[in-house]
């Protein structure tokens, strides 16, 4: 017969109780664990990153940019006039003289010009001849009119003479006399005036043969005008240098004006650099530069600096204080570093790959013996082309990663393997 025990179900009741309350608790518990629990850090290969040391001593500032070498004495050669291109004489490369012939065109305006110019100049040149034969004539009448009153002045004289004394005698009438006297008289009078038409005569000729001569002088310098446009339609290189370029083609068509031919001088050349505009601000005139031409680095300094900005960079030219290596010409394309001044005594280290200048950024910091690195924010100062000075965040001898470490943004920490 079975006997009925309370306290045993009463007790295992309990027990079951206990046990779902532990296993609650134990669920809480690792929950609560796993929670505060820090997520996992990315692991990094070391070998993979770049890690720099913060330093403490002198920091050179510098900005960096490329460029090509370019000639100082550059001439542009345009066409003088309208004309068809003929024909190509030099090839670029070659080295020319200021008399050298570099191509021709030709314009059949141009040359009738010239010839109409040259005909109506003969022409002036004619008439000054013929006037001056004309004038000389006139003036050789008037001197033999002269001569003619001169005789008669003389003859009249004499009769007025000889009748005043035949007249004292009573040998000839009053009337005669009186005749005589008129006679003379006007003679006399005749004759001042063609003298003084003589006189004139100089200032005449000499007006008319300025204005004939004004006229030839105007013809010539039209006739010289016109010949050196006909001259000009050969093309010359007008200094001595290298030919670069012929940018036109044989059959062409070109207006006045249009560009040519290049000629530059390949012995002094100048390096054109392009700085991007953000670090060209503390670029100035004399600071030292140095050109790396692949074959050579050449000392120079800052000669000019373009005041306006292209496509996010400034044109810095560089005069070139050494003799350039062997093998560098024009165009050729170089690297140039300008040292903007020496910081003294200052906290720097190598330039973070996102550092794009003062400011503050997050850097991770190598913690000494654990294989981590933490995200500590860092203050910038002013930046060179390799290193950046640190004004706060950072202490002499700490390392830190330098690489680009966008794609860990959202952690504060990283293990280094």
């Amino acid at each position: 017969m079975d006997v009925a025990r309370p306290d045993q179900s009463r007790r295992r009741r309990q027990r079951q109780v206990g046990l779902g309350t532990l296993a609650v608790s134990a669920v809480l518990l690792v929950t609560l664990g796993l929670s505060r629990l820090k997520p996992a850090a990315p692991t990094v290969e070391r070998a993979t990153i770049w890690i720099d040391a913060v330093k403490r001593g002198e920091m050179l500032r510098q900005v960096r940019g490329t460029g090509s070498l370019v000639p100082e004495g550059i001439r542009w050669i345009p066409a003088p006039s309208e004309g068809r291109v003929e024909r190509i004489v030099v090839q670029p490369g070659a080295a020319v003289e200021a008399d050298t012939v570099l191509l021709e065109l030709s314009n059949p305006e141009v040359a009738q010009s010239a010839l109409q110019a040259a005909a109506d100049l003969r022409a002036a040149e004619a008439q000054l001849a013929e006037l001056k034969v004309r004038l000389r004539s006139q003036k050789l009448d008037l001197r033999a009119s002269v001569a003619r009153i001169e005789s008669e002045d003389a003859q009249a004289q004499v009769q007025a003479q000889a009748d005043e004394q035949l007249a004292a005698q009573g040998l000839v009438a009053s009337i005669t006399l009186k005749n005589s006297q008129t006679r003379a008289a006007e003679t006399r009078k005749r004759l001042e005036i063609e003298r003084e038409r003589l006189g004139m005569s100089g200032e005449s000729t000499s007006a008319q043969l300025a204005v004939q001569r004004a006229t030839v002088e105007q013809r010539a310098a039209l006739a010289q005008l016109r010949r050196s446009q006909l001259e000009g339609l050969k093309v010359r290189a007008g200094m001595q240098g290298v030919l670069q370029q012929v940018p036109v083609e044989v059959g062409q068509r070109v207006a006045p004006g249009t560009n040519l031919a290049r000629v530059a001088q390949p012995e002094k050349l100048k390096a054109v650099l392009r700085i991007a505009e953000t670090q060209a601000r503390d670029v100035a005139l004399g600071q030292k530069a140095e050109i790396d031409t692949r074959n050579g680095v050449v000392a120079g300094h800052v000669a000019r600096i373009d005041p306006a900005a292209q496509a996010g960079t400034v044109t810095v030219d560089v005069a070139l204080d050494a003799a350039l290596p062997k093998g560098a010409r024009p165009d050729l394309t170089v690297d140039g570093t300008i040292e903007l001044e020496r910081l003294g005594n200052v906290l720097y280290v190598g330039r973070p790959a996102q550092s794009a200048g003062e400011g503050r950024v997050g850097l991770f910091v190598l913690q000494p013996g654990s294989g981590e690195a933490l995200r500590r924010k860092v203050l910038l100062g002013r930046s060179s082309v390799n290193t950046v000075e640190i004004r706060e965040g950072l202490q002499e001898g700490e390392q830190v990663i330098l690489s680009d470490t966008s794609q860990w943004d959202a952690s504060d920490r990283i293990r280094l393997n």
